[in-house]
């Protein structure tokens, strides 16, 4: 394994070209992990995120989950953000989430080894696949995997530029007063890969360029490990900086104590380990890898037993969160989400059921009204209709920012059917404040309560509204089609439930004209409405069953 590149004989070149060569090959280095890593997470982060919540159920298969997902998305922030948005959500508890974060950083160690070989013939043969693959769209996969292999191909050809730009700097007197400054002083060469890393989000990119620096044969063997471990704590800081709540900070703000630690213990060492490195057989830049890989699976190996009681610290350190007080507030719209698909798809999901909470709040108020002539109900039921306008036109607001990046055809559907899903609910709460209520409350005006039998039947209906309710959040958020065919087959229960109480209710008024003006005209209009109600309820299950339908198709196929 060889850290060199081909470096193509150049002229002497001003300080200034230099620089804007290095912050040029930098950036690529940057933009080309960036493509990767969206790519990647745009194609195939829904299903991955899909086998994640399923797959966890052990420390270990947490540990090898994280190591092979970080190794194919080449990111472990995004592994991260994806463990952290089911700790948040309550589908994964903290101890295997930590266990997926040291896979992780074991994953991303993989990365920097591939990037280690001398791959220069790689680099046009990466671009060229990686177009020919983009070209074939017949698929949202092979756009994805296009792209990700030229973002892979930029960053070996970043490496390229950064090898043959470090060989012209090393011979200028600022380098070389740069480099004397991190020499023998720990502290110093410490912070400014905490820096770079943090400036940079990526550790893989702090880590590739560590080890070119180590190329040039200015940096010693401890120097170039001081500046790994700094490495790794700077890639373990963007996630905990960017966490919008306690409970999303439990499982970054972990896996940094877990590095912190390895940091400190490392350091304390760092007279032994440089003992060890001198008497193995590698260059300094093989040493950066070798290291940076070291160092993550000893502390996978040394933690793994330990994530249970980590996980337990840091749940009393921060408590779950009370809900906000305004109901109308978003509680898990967090903006850091937009960055990555399927992590702002989980955040609209959990906030659209708070909209199922308060439409079942709602009707049960609704159930109070119609009962005794209660002022308060109402006017609770309007409260909360307002608050529902309101947290609806948030979640679909956070939906459109989430769609500036571009989404994959299933994150796409996916997104479709969480608008369908915050419309309806929307539209039945307005049924239920401005018409069902308003009709409740005129009868209590008029002196002419509902009469038992009225009663029954509204019963009835309610019931089976609540229990079509249940199958719409069960179709909606298990993305479960037998439970969406159930709640279509309910409009049929509700349709004959509202006509036979239309019948009886005609029977029992046909001897008594006057008692027609009183109650029959609203009894009818409540039947109706709450059919309505029922209509958008049952709406929610049409695109979860178009979209599975059609993926259980393509699968037979």
């Amino acid at each position: 394994m060889s850290m060199t590149h081909t470096v193509t004989t150049m002229t002497p070149q001003s300080g200034t070209t230099l620089l804007v060569n290095l912050a040029g090959a930098i950036a690529l280095l940057l933009w080309g992990s960036h493509m990767i890593s969206t790519a990647l997470q745009r194609g195939f982060g829904t299903p991955l995120r899909h086998w994640m919540g399923h797959h966890l159920s052990s420390r270990w298969m947490a540990l090898l989950a994280g190591i092979g997902i970080t190794g194919l998305l080449q990111s472990s922030t995004a592994v991260s953000l994806m463990a952290t948005s089911f700790t948040a959500a309550g589908t994964l508890s903290l101890a295997p989430a930590l266990a997926v974060m040291l896979g992780a950083n074991v994953g991303s160690t993989l990365v920097v080894q591939l990037m280690s070989f001398n791959t220069a013939i790689a680099i046009p043969l990466l671009i060229l696949s990686g177009f020919v693959v983009f070209k074939m769209r017949d698929h949202s996969g092979f756009e994805s995997a296009g792209c990700a292999l030229i973002g892979l191909g930029l960053m070996l050809l970043a490496l390229s530029l950064l090898s043959a730009t470090l060989g012209h700097i090393e011979n200028t007197e600022v380098f070389s007063a740069v480099m004397q400054g991190l020499e023998g002083d720990t502290l110093i060469a410490l912070m400014v890969a905490i820096i770079l890393t943090l400036v940079c989000h990526s550790s893989v990119a702090v880590i590739l360029l560590i080890a070119s620096l180590a190329a040039t044969g200015v940096m010693t063997p401890v120097t170039a490990m001081v500046l790994v471990l700094g490495a790794n704590i700077g890639g373990a800081l963007p996630p905990v900086l960017n966490a919008g709540s306690a409970v999303a900070r439990r499982l970054p703000l972990g896996n940094l104590l877990v590095r912190g630690a390895g940091c400190v213990f490392a350091l304390a060492l760092m007279p032994l380990l440089s003992h060890v490195a001198a008497g193995l057989a590698l260059t300094t830049p093989q040493l950066v890898v070798w290291f940076h890989t070291a160092f993550s699976a000893v502390l996978a190996g040394v933690f793994i037993g330990l994530t249970g009681p980590l996980a337990r610290v840091l749940e009393r350190i921060f408590p779950e969160e009370q809900p906000a007080a305004d109901a109308e507030m978003p509680v898990y719209l967090d903006e850091t989400g937009l960055d990555v698909a399927y992590i702002g798809l989980s955040n609209s999901v959990r906030e659209s059921l708070r909209l199922a909470d308060m439409l079942n709040l709602m009707l049960e108020r609704l159930r109070t009204l119609f009962k005794t002539a209660d002022n308060q109900s109402a006017a609770e039921i309007r409260r909360l209709d307002h608050s529902l306008d309101g947290l609806s036109a948030a979640i679909r607001a956070y939906l459109a920012d989430l769609g500036q990046e571009g989404l994959s055809d299933s994150d796409a559907d996916r997104a479709q059917e969480i608008l369908m899903f915050v419309i309806n609910i929307e539209h039945a709460g307005d049924i239920l404040s401005t018409s069902l209520t308003e009709l409740a409350t005129r009868r209590a005006r008029r002196n002419a309560p509902f009469s038992d039998v009225e009663l029954h039947n509204i019963g009835l209906l309610h019931t089976e509204i609540l229990n079509s309710q249940r199958l719409a959040v069960t179709a909606f958020l298990g993305e479960d089609l037998s439970a969406a065919h159930q709640l279509v087959s309910r409009k049929e229960v509700i349709r004959q439930i509202e006509a036979r109480a239309s019948r009886e209710h005609f029977k029992n008024l046909r001897d008594d004209k006057n008692a027609w003006a009183e109650s029959g005209d609203i009894f009818q209009r409540v039947l109706r409405d709450y059919r309505r109600v029922h209509h958008h309820i049952a709406a929610v299950a049409y695109p979860v069953i178009d979209r599975l339908s059609d993926d259980a198709t393509d699968t037979r196929k």
